[in-house]
């Protein structure tokens, strides 16, 4: 006597294996090269197949039910089995990935000017960078690493932030030889680094600026001084090609720390994420440092 035994593909079982272990239809996806809707489909096919559900459905959320964890214990194993195979293995197959995501003016100004150190260094983790939504998004959970800005007793950079204007709109405004002589300048406004700390360590006693457009993003603040529209609280460390370049100049010399600081979320202790984490770190220390330098005039 037989036993009618039914199959699943080992494309279902890897989809429902990557979609467990990811949490998400969409990162399986991007790890089995297909699209969510076609790992949706093995996974459901799957579950046909087996007569159980394997994941409970929340929107986008995916969590396993007392059935999937069950039945990934005892699939898991063999897809390892199989994934040990030496036949089995390709350089693709190898490569370590790592998603990491940061407010989108740390990633232009800071970390993509010197990702190439790290990928040449690590040729095998395939990384991948993503945006977060600045001042509106709390994080999505879907990062290896994930760099915020916000309240933190650890930062990432030693920042400070002082005002900061192009040459072409200082010509056109009278001269700026005390933080007074702002009230005859526009100030660019962003809710990520307000004016008023500044304007109390520099003596005024003036209100949070309320005239002109709101932008929530560092980089488009920047962009906007540049531009000679205003004058902006910037970050050395994120405006040094402009003060390098001339194309932006530091007034009075008084600065303060910013409201918010670049830092790290907790990440996982093994595999890519350490590894970038500690680079990243080391990165920043010497960011601040030539950042600090420049607007101090020390070589």
């Amino acid at each position: 006597m037989t036993t009618d035994v039914r199959y699943p593909s080992i494309d279902g079982l890897r989809a429902f294996e990557c979609t467990a272990r990811l949490g998400s239809f969409e990162r399986a996806a991007d790890e089995l090269a297909i699209t969510a809707s076609a790992v949706s489909k093995r996974v459901a096919t799957l579950e046909e197949l087996v007569g159980i559900t394997l994941f409970t459905r929340n929107g986008r959320h995916l969590s396993l039910t007392a059935a999937g964890k069950e039945y990934l214990a005892q699939t898991g194993a063999a897809l390892a089995m199989l994934a040990a195979v030496p036949l089995h293995q390709r350089a693709s197959q190898r490569a370590q990935k790592l998603r990491v995501r940061t407010p989108p003016t740390f990633a232009r100004q800071i970390l993509v000017p010197h990702l190439e150190r790290f990928t040449r260094d690590h040729p095998q983790i395939e990384l991948e960078v993503v945006l977060s939504i600045p001042y509106l998004d709390a994080g999505g959970g879907d990062a290896d690493v994930e760099v915020r800005n916000g309240e933190s007793d650890d930062p990432l950079l030693d920042d400070v932030v002082l005002p900061v204007a192009s040459p072409a709109l200082l010509a056109r405004l009278p001269a700026m030889r005390t933080p007074a002589d702002l009230i005859h300048a526009p100030l660019l406004r962003t809710p990520l680094e307000p004016w008023t700390p500044w304007l109390r360590a520099a003596g005024l006693d003036w209100p949070e600026p309320s005239q002109g457009p709101k932008l929530v993003d560092l980089g488009l603040t920047l962009e906007a001084a540049v531009s000679g529209q205003g004058i902006a609280l910037a970050r050395p460390s994120l405006a040094a090609s402009w003060l390098q370049a001339g194309v932006l100049v530091p007034l009075f010399g008084i600065s303060t720390r910013p409201a918010n600081l670049y830092h790290l979320m907790p990440h996982a202790a093994h595999g890519a994420a350490p590894l970038f984490a500690g680079w990243l770190r080391t990165l920043c220390a010497q960011v601040s440092r030539d950042a600090l330098a420049l607007v101090s005039g020390k070589p």
